[in-house]
């Protein structure tokens, strides 16, 4: 967060100061915030656009005459307003509690993830995923930040099936990527929020080349959800802000996890001789 950030103070004080002199669609994106903030801090900006009636553009618009650069910057400085540092780590945590017991919160917020995901998988986006992804000439990997993860998960993985498959972070060579991408090749886009300008523009990027593009993301909603041809969910109940965060990356891995498996089950005539190319380099390597 900027200096001129930092120096104003929070973010509720913010809005209850300037609220009069807003416009009257950003008024009521303001009292919406004012009166469900922590139901807020669990929305996309695409979701408190359709919760409100109003727009993305009303809702970025707000947030820089709130001082601030965008609506994540806004939602780091409410969550900011509501939790303690230890709450912002983790919501169930406690100031009080011993590493043993915030292990046991921890864990269990993941397994509640885990279990949810698992409720609300699409089975039949699981099956279009797996089929577009063995009949892949190349596939690529875009993450940002936490997803940034993610992506070099999916290329240490599926670079065992002997095709090329590549993870990028930087948005310049992601963007630089899809522009090369074609007909035959997809792309697995990652990200929590589905809103990361960077990669919504790869995205694009990716789909005017001809790729298809598979989503693993969080919010049903998102503009990441809108723009891919098949979207994979994590989470099926919103948890609060920095403990879903945390255990959305997680379910993502696991979420790679059984696309990979799908697709060792569906070409494993064809990457016998990979696989076992690789047990055996690995092999020489231990002592």
């Amino acid at each position: 967060m900027d200096s001129e950030e930092q120096r104003i103070g929070g973010c509720l004080p913010r809005i209850r100061s300037v609220v009069t002199g807003l416009t009257k669609a950003e008024q009521k994106v303001a009292e919406y915030i004012l009166a469900n903030p922590a139901k807020v801090i669990n929305l996309s900006i695409t979701e408190l656009a359709e919760t409100t009636g109003g727009a993305e553009a009303t809702i970025f618009r707000l947030c820089q005459k709130l001082g601030y650069k965008g609506y994540q910057r806004f939602k780091i400085a409410l969550a900011g307003d509501l939790y303690t540092p230890a709450e912002s780590v983790c919501k169930e945590v406690d100031p009080g509690d011993s590493l043993s017991v915030v292990a046991g919160k921890v864990f269990q917020s993941i397994n509640e993830g885990l279990q949810d995901t698992l409720k609300i998988i699409n089975q039949a986006a699981l099956e279009q995923a797996v089929d577009l992804l063995a009949a892949a000439r190349r596939i690529d990997a875009y993450g940002s930040g936490g997803s940034a993860v993610i992506a070099n998960d999916i290329e240490h993985r599926f670079m065992r099936f002997g095709m090329p498959v590549r993870s990028y972070a930087d948005p310049h060579m992601q963007i630089s990527s899809a522009a090369l991408m074609e007909p035959e090749d997809v792309v697995i886009a990652i990200s929590h929020t589905g809103s990361n300008r960077d990669l919504l523009d790869s995205v694009k990027m990716a789909k005017a080349s001809g790729a298809k593009v598979i989503a693993i993301t969080s919010h049903m909603k998102s503009p990441l959800s809108k723009l891919a041809d098949i979207s994979l969910y994590g989470t099926a109940k919103e948890t609060e802000y920095r403990s879903e965060a945390m255990a959305s990356r997680l379910v993502h891995l696991a979420i790679v996890d059984v696309l990979y498996v799908g697709v060792v089950l569906r070409m494993q005539d064809r990457i016998g001789d990979n696989m076992e190319k690789i047990r055996q380099a690995i092999a020489v390597r231990r002592v």
